[in-house]
Formats: C-alpha cells, sequence, structure tokens
C-alpha cells in the first residue's frame, strides 16, 4: 500500500470575486452636445472586471490573455497597487495591494511594454543605479545584480548608452533589468515582447524562461504574441469581457476547443488525387499538384493515416496540433 503526501501549495496571488467598474461621461457631439456635457454630464458605468478568480502559485508562470479590452492590463495594475477594486479579494504575497506597503511594494515588479522607467536623459547606467538606491540596494549588491542581468540579456556594452539612442530591444531588456534589479518575488509582465523583432523577442523568452527556473520568480504574462505563451507557459488563463473563460493548461485548451489536428500529404505530383476524392479523410485546407492537407477529427487520424497510406502515392506525412494562435482566434471569434 503507497501513501501519498501532498505538501500544501502556497499562492502568491489570489483573486477571488474580483470586481472593477469604472465611472465614464458620455460626451455627446456638437455645439449643443458640449454645452450639455458641461451644464449636466451624462455618467455611465463600465464595468471592466465583473466577477474574476483565480490563484496562481509560488514560482508559477502564467499566461493571462484575451482580446483587446478584455480586462487583463486592468487586472495587473488592481494587482500591482495602480487601481482600487470596486469589490472582491486580492491578495498578493499576503498582502493586500491596495494599501501599497513598502514591503509589498519590495517584493513585486510591474512592467507594461509601452510604458517607459527609465530615464530618457540618462545613460542606462545611469538610470538602474538610481533606481537601485530606491530600493536601498547596497553598492557591492548593485554591481553583482547588475553583473548578472546584463551578461543574460547581453546588453554589458549598452550600459554607458544614452536611453533614447537604445534600439527599441535593447531598451526592453533593460526595462526588464530595472523590474529585477530588487529581485522581486512576483513579476507582473504586460506584452513585454509587443513591437520588437523576432530575434528580440526569443531573447527576452529565453530570459524570462531562465529566471523563472533559477529564481522562482513567480511570473504572469499577457501577450498578444501566442508564441510568448506557447513557449513560456504550461498553464493559462483565457478572460474575455471582464470575467474568466477558461484557466487551465495549454494542451487542454487543445482538447477542448479543437476536435482536429492537421494532416499535411506529400504526394507524387502526377498522381494527386482531386479535392472532391479527398472529403471523405476529412475537410481539405489545401489541394494541389504535391501537397494536401486535411483537417481530420481527432479520433479519426489514425485510421484515415492507415487509409491514406493504403491508397494514395505518399512521399511523406506530418500530423500537427492546430497552431495555438489559431486555437486562440476561434476561441475569442466565438
Amino acid at each position: 500500500m503507497f501513501v501519498v503526501y501532498l505538501a500544501k501549495v502556497e499562492k502568491a496571488i489570489i483573486v477571488d470575486h474580483l470586481v472593477k467598474n469604472f465611472e465614464v461621461t458620455e460626451r455627446k457631439p456638437g455645439l449643443i452636445g458640449a454645452f450639455e456635457n458641461i451644464v449636466s454630464p451624462k455618467k455611465k458605468i463600465a464595468r471592466a472586471l465583473k466577477d474574476v478568480s483565480f490563484t496562481v502559485a509560488k514560482g508559477e508562470l502564467v499566461g493571462f490573455i484575451g482580446p483587446n479590452g478584455a480586462g487583463k492590463t486592468t487586472t495587473l495594475k488592481i494587482l500591482a497597487g495602480l487601481l482600487f477594486p470596486t469589490a472582491g479579494v486580492t491578495q498578493v504575497l499576503g498582502f493586500d495591494p491596495w494599501e501599497r506597503k513598502t514591503e509589498f511594494l519590495k517584493r513585486i515588479s510591474l512592467v507594461m511594454g509601452q510604458k517607459n522607467q527609465l530615464w530618457w536623459d540618462l545613460p542606462a547606467r545611469e538610470s538602474l543605479a538610481l533606481n537601485a538606491k530606491i530600493y536601498g540596494l547596497s553598492d557591492p549588491e548593485f554591481e553583482r545584480i547588475l553583473g548578472e542581468l546584463t551578461e543574460w540579456l547581453e546588453v554589458r556594452d549598452k550600459l554607458h548608452v544614452m536611453v533614447r539612442e537604445l534600439s527599441l530591444g535593447e531598451r526592453m531588456k533593460f526595462e526588464l533589468i530595472t523590474a529585477l534589479l530588487h529581485q522581486p518575488k512576483v513579476l507582473f509582465l504586460d506584452e513585454p515582447t509587443i513591437g520588437l523583432d523576432v530575434v528580440s523577442q526569443k531573447k527576452i523568452r529565453d530570459f524570462l524562461r531562465q529566471h523563472n527556473a533559477t529564481r522562482q520568480t513567480t511570473i504572469l504574462l499577457t501577450s498578444h504574441y501566442m508564441a510568448d505563451i506557447a513557449e513560456l507557459c504550461q498553464r493559462v488563463i483565457i478572460i474575455d469581457h471582464g470575467t474568466i473563460f477558461f484557466d487551465g493548461s495549454l494542451t487542454e485548451v487543445l482538447d477542448r476547443f479543437v476536435d482536429f489536428k492537421l494532416v499535411t500529404i506529400q504526394c507524387a505530383p502526377a498522381s494527386s488525387p482531386r479535392p472532391v476524392d479527398l472529403a471523405r479523410y476529412g475537410e481539405v485546407v489545401q489541394a494541389d499538384s504535391a501537397r494536401i492537407q486535411l483537417k481530420v477529427k481527432r479520433d479519426r487520424v489514425i485510421p484515415v493515416c492507415k487509409a491514406v497510406l493504403d491508397e494514395l502515392p505518399v512521399t511523406d506525412m506530418d500530423i500537427q496540433e492546430v497552431p495555438i494562435e489559431e486555437v486562440i482566434r476561434q476561441i475569442f471569434t466565438r
């Protein structure tokens, strides 16, 4: 008889029935409308978050995704203490974020891809040194951490370059270094690779993966680049219209929302079948003189592959999952 003891998983982030409403003014067009806006403005409530609940364990790297306006950035700002929730409970490392206690602020960091936290007219090193002083780092500690991070991100030779003269990718790397100088336990990342070229995106993804593995930093990541999510996150939380739509593994997303796989077949050009003859195998995505691609139901992949090999002059065959970008697009469209 085997007895399994399960250790209690510590939660770094707890969100319970979170609600956030904004009061907005409806503005009428024209001169008369402008006058009415001043004299008797009409207010309405916009519900950014309706009833959001989830938890993130310490050391976990979670993808937080959704379409524009879904509530991702609002949630991150509440968890970082920048916004006050309308209702619900939020805890980060045991702190109430909205209280913005010094002990809490020293343990978290927020990076927003479209916001700049470096001093534009200073060399990168001086900006980092100022942040080190703000967080009370000693000079030896600052030099040690700075050396590690700049080596990981390969920007040590850019330390004395003015921030305004850095490329977008280099600036984003220094934004990450700034956020990690004080070695936070929780890192909120809002579109950290937005606008970057594929090489810079990959470098930042590799860095985040390594940092999470070695430092066990809890990371909540939003991104519109599904490559970020697919390569970094085993778990995803999908939010839409201010509510949680899905919370689970990427594999479960595929199993739950996509019931087919893509089967690509290479045939001898002279004997490729007509598209009408391929319909019995599955939905025809592409068919030309040498290449055929089919959408095949998951439970029919094996028998279809056997039939294709028996009946067609196959020179090569490939079976793939649907790209995660396509899956998420279908979910949002639905």
